[in-house]
């Protein structure tokens, strides 16, 4: 019996509509259609397999930015069933070494200038991406040969390290082809959709939703090496590029606003603004409605990839701001109490999901794998959230944020909220910290907007937790300070905050 050749939607597309736009590079100029793209993924594996001896499980790791040959690349190391390894290029050469480390790639490959320094010994090659860009121009297309099966694993993707070291999540091809289906129904694309992706590429919301839901249905992806928000709202309003998918984290967002060719009324391509990473206030979506805008706030993890999202439909976006929106369509959510028993609406618990685009582990960590899944196979998000009447779901926090202040249970995402809706504040975070009476209470940590007084911010800001908040979710002590730790999908780096009160003796002015 000859090989079933199993398709990829590259090659599908390059079959199907040869001549169709499918890839841009905004900083090279270079740009493919499908037949064109599909070409230049046969030569990188040329390049991989002739050049560098890449075979089947062999790891190849990027510590470079946004770029088409990173993304054709990726796609050359599936079709070849090697796996792919997006780094993220602003950590340290201690923090890459680590990670290198761990995942023990045979290819190291970086447009970063400094060197990695991670010992001659290291058992790894590095090489610039120019170079292997150049040897893709010169290459022959390697032959043809059957796609892998969908269980092969495709990408380690390293967790943001939130809550201390990063663990390589492995990732299918089904779960990949999983979750772009995800986002593609909750996020209505198409193949007239253009999608713009200038949210980083060793994070998944710039490799699956930003890139492979548009990739799946033969709509175009247009890639940016770095985020400049002056720059992608002209872009946004450019009709000649005609963006109709944009996805990024709400710190993103608040950059487009701050610049002084922000003209949303120009977006008219635009169909959807989508957000995940970080918590959107409610204000926030409204605010963008309003101008015609719509947000559609959502919540992904690395593990699962997209969730859920608010649907792009006015008056959902409208009524739902706030929450998390809806599962897509292979994904299953449950909420369960401590016993692990389901809850009704409206009845805060965790979330856990199941389905297709889930992991299936964490890499070489069986133990950390097997805590994170149930019994019956339900993965454990580690979100706390309910389900309202409509079946839309909203987050009140993580399992490992919530501390206990007088008995009480005090999740720090419905505090941050409040903070938020207060003219005066433009970020804010909240940990628990001891305390001799109540056992602990909260620690608020806030970013003014500019020009705002310090000093009559605290009685004020108090004042408006007193007037929304119960008595024991108030902060007992507000600090201000200029930034925030994050990372680079905009979450919020907790443990960095609870160190940094650890490490105090005294109440801190970081001003």
């Amino acid at each position: 019996m000859s090989e079933f050749m199993m398709s990829d939607p590259v090659r599908m597309h390059g079959q199907g509509r040869p001549q169709q736009p499918a890839c841009t590079d905004m900083a090279t100029g270079q740009h493919w259609s499908w037949k064109e793209w599909d070409n230049r993924i046969q030569q990188a594996m040329t390049v991989l397999v002739d050049d560098h001896g890449i075979r089947a499980g062999d790891r190849v790791a990027f510590v470079a930015r946004n770029s088409a040959d990173l993304l054709t690349l990726l796609l050359a190391l599936e079709r070849m069933a090697a796996v792919g390894v997006p780094l993220n290029h602003r950590l340290s050469p201690a923090e890459i070494g680590q990670i290198l480390a761990d995942c023990t790639p045979r290819l190291v490959i970086t447009d970063i200038a400094r060197p990695l320094a991670c010992g001659a010994d290291a058992g790894w090659t590095e090489r610039p991406m120019e170079v292997l860009r150049e040897a893709m121009d010169r290459a022959a297309p390697a032959r043809n040969r059957p796609m892998p099966p969908g269980e092969t694993l495709a990408m380690l993707v390293y967790t943001s390290g939130t809550s201390g070291r990063p663990k390589g999540v492995e990732i299918t091809r089904n779960n990949i082809y999983a979750n772009a289906m995800n986002f593609a129904v909750l996020g209505e694309t198409s193949s007239s959709s253009v999608s713009l992706c200038d949210a980083p590429m060793f994070h998944v919301i710039g490799l699956i939703p930003c890139l492979r839901s548009p990739m799946l249905f033969g709509g175009q992806v247009i890639i940016s090496h770095l985020f400049d928000p002056a720059r992608t709202n002209d872009w946004l309003s450019d009709p000649a590029l005609g963006v109709t998918h944009y996805f990024c984290v709400p710190q993103m967002a608040i950059q487009l606003r701050r610049q002084d060719n922000f003209e949303p009324d120009r977006w008219r391509t635009l169909k959807g603004l989508f957000t995940g990473g970080a918590p959107c206030p409610a204000e926030d979506i409204r605010w963008w409605l309003t101008r015609g805008i719509m947000m559609s706030n959502g919540v992904g993890m690395t593990e699962t990839g997209t969730i859920m999202h608010v649907p792009l439909d006015p008056e959902r976006i409208w009524t739902q701001a706030g929450s998390a929106g809806l599962p897509g369509p292979l994904m299953s959510v449950a909420i369960v109490d401590t016993r692990g028993e389901a809850l009704p609406d409206g009845e805060i618990g965790e979330i856990l999901v199941r389905g297709p685009g889930v992991t299936r582990a964490y890499w070489k960590q069986p133990e950390v794998t097997a805590a994170a899944f149930t019994p019956e196979g339900w993965f454990r998000t580690g979100d706390i959230g309910y389900r309202n009447e409509e079946g839309f779901i909203t987050l009140s926090g993580r399992i490992k944020e919530m501390y206990i202040s007088g008995g009480e249970n005090v999740f720090p995402a419905e505090v941050e909220a409040v903070l938020l809706a207060h003219e005066s504040v433009q970020d804010a975070a909240v940990v628990g910290m001891p305390d001799e009476r109540w056992g602990e209470t909260g620690h608020a940590h806030i970013i003014l907007h500019a020009g705002v007084d310090m000093q009559e911010s605290e009685p004020a800001l108090r004042s408006h937790c007193q007037a929304h908040l119960a008595r024991y979710k108030v902060p007992s002590r507000f600090s201000f300070t200029r930034s925030l730790p994050r990372t680079a999908s905009g979450k919020l780096l907790r443990y960095q905050l609870r160190e940094e009160d650890d490490a105090e003796d005294t109440p801190r002015d970081d001003d």
